[in-house]
């Protein structure tokens, strides 16, 4: 480990001194965690974050066409073998990205640990691996499930998984790995600290799994077993639907570098990002970005609108196609967010508006790196019910409701 003079040198080269102000304060092992934490910062990243800000502009879209329900219903049985055959050869992986926290829940637990249940416990993550085992079950083989953490919940989320016995999944089979953190500035690029002793780091966006899988050496595992398709999905869908043999198969036989799960827009100006093409590449458009245009374009073939299908981030990716483009740049993305930080009198200030900026890569950009995509519509009640907020859209109620529906006893 660097020294305290190396460290200073650093940061008077980087002009990021304040990190040190409340150095001499510390106790040994604090002083020793912060420096630890001051030489893992990946300063790059903020440099190139702060550069880009307004310049990640978009190229020309146009609609990519989904595989309608109704297209799927013809080939499934076709579709059903060879997902079934690449899953029980062990080609498939299954990635959780589960590095967030249950805060606009009211938890300080990792999200995965919520308890929807109303009778009894149900959680999360009960819920997501459930679902992972429905097609263990299917395929009579275990699929390789890798839980991707942060230094924010990853002893936690190991620990419950371990005394909940991994909701009877075998442990043999499940690796976790932590997400790369990057650190929080002010407007100024200034990195704050969150506490005297520690830098105010959050996860690098959901575009980092695959970065983060290569630099923590889980990409082993990925290796070793020959796993040749990787399921990327989020941590708050609890009906997410993961390894699906039929959608697997789908994406194999149309011969594209990924699948994309989507659902019909529920209106025309639904707050969802859409697939499409950029630049003749498989994209993500956002709903912002849509402008009147767009969201009234009609398909001449189906007479539906052609920017139609959203994305519930459930990505099928092909692991060649990963690796090809492992060492290119990904456009960093500058967000706006509340940031815990310590002021100049050594207080610990919780804002209640944004003040600063995070520095995320998204997963819709590695999209934009593949040569080819599948959007696969799925039906919007069987496979999508997000949990983000305690009530109204995307909650823990309608996340409940979804589930009575579908039969799931809470």
């Amino acid at each position: 480990m660097k020294s305290y003079e190396e460290t200073l040198k650093l940061l008077q080269d980087k002009g990021q001194t304040q990190l040190l102000k409340y150095y001499d304060e510390l106790s040994e092992n604090e002083k020793e965690a912060l420096l630890e934490q001051i030489n893992n910062i990946d300063f790059d990243v903020i440099d190139a974050g702060i550069a880009a800000m307004g310049k990640n502009e978009r190229g020309s879209f146009k609609p990519l066409k989904a595989l309608r329900i109704e297209d799927i219903e013809k080939e499934k049985d076709k579709d059903l073998e060879t997902g079934l055959d690449a899953i029980k050869n062990g080609k498939v992986g299954a990635m959780l990205l589960a590095g967030g926290m249950g805060t606009r829940l009211g938890s300080d637990d990792p999200k995965g640990m919520y308890n929807i249940g109303l009778t009894k416990e149900v959680f999360i993550f009960q819920r997501i691996i459930e679902n992972l085992l429905d097609v263990v079950n299917k395929a009579g083989a275990y699929i390789e499930l890798f839980i991707m953490t942060s230094d924010k919940n990853h002893d936690k989320t190991v620990a419950f998984l371990k005394e909940k016995n991994y909701f009877g999944y075998d442990e043999k089979h499940i690796t976790f790995f932590k997400q790369e953190m990057a650190a929080a500035t002010d407007r100024n690029g200034k990195i704050y600290l969150e506490e005297k002793g520690r830098v105010s780091t959050s996860p690098n966006g959901n575009g980092g799994w695959f970065a983060s899988m290569i630099r923590t050496g889980a990409i082993e595992r990925v290796k070793s077993t020959g796993i040749e398709w990787l399921n990327v999905f989020a941590v708050d869908n609890v009906l997410q639907r993961i390894a699906d043999p039929v959608f697997v198969g789908a994406t194999i036989n149309h011969n594209c570098e990924i699948g994309a799960k989507v659902v019909k827009k529920a209106a025309r100006d639904e707050k969802v990002g859409v697939m499409c093409l950029e630049d003749d590449k498989p994209s993500i458009v956002e709903y912002y970005e849509l402008d009147d245009k767009m969201m009234d374009e009609i398909d001449p073939e189906t007479g539906e609108r052609a920017y139609n299908y959203g994305v519930i981030l459930n990505y099928l990716f092909n692991v060649k196609a990963l690796f090809r483009v492992a060492d290119m740049n990904m456009p960093l993305h500058v967000v706006e967010k509340k940031i815990q930080y310590v002021d100049d009198k050594g207080a610990v200030v919780k804002p209640e508006e944004p003040n600063g900026y995070k520095y995320e890569s998204l997963v819709l950009d590695m999209i934009h790196m593949m040569d080819s995509c599948l959007p696969f519509e799925v039906k919007r009640n069987y496979e999508f019910a997000p949990v983000k907020n305690k009530t109204g859209v995307d909650s823990v109620e309608s996340a409940r409701a979804l589930c009575k529906e579908n039969g799931i006893e809470l």
